[in-house]
């Protein structure tokens, strides 16, 4: 599933999924670099709980991988649409991931 342009259905919510481990990675295109957007993303990930990273791509857009609990998942995704003060978002687009196939116990900068 692909969502784009404008805040998506299940962003706040994720359907009363609470315990549903959910996967994501999320492409966000606007004034997204230089701005701080990657850090101010780990602190947000990281009070939500949820494992994964932020890393800046050559194209000039932040490549977000996210895994937890599914409402967690949402809210991250919520902010993603806002980022920090300094940063313009123009558009997110999330891909749904198989649950659980990310590793690791933290969500890092990755670059």
């Amino acid at each position: 599933m692909r969502q784009s342009a404008g805040q998506p259905a299940d962003a706040a919510g994720g359907g009363g999924a609470a315990g549903r481990s959910r996967t994501v990675r999320a492409v966000v295109s606007g004034r997204v670099q230089g701005v701080g957007f990657r850090y101010f993303c780990q602190q947000e990930a990281s009070a939500l709980g949820l494992v994964g990273s932020v890393s800046n791509l050559d194209d000039g857009t932040v490549e977000v991988l996210a895994q937890g609990p599914s409402d967690d998942v949402s809210r991250l995704i919520a902010w993603l649409y806002r980022g920090p003060r300094w940063a313009e978002v123009d558009d997110v687009l999330v891909e749904e991931r198989a649950p659980g196939c990310l590793s690791g116990t933290t969500f890092e900068v990755a670059r």
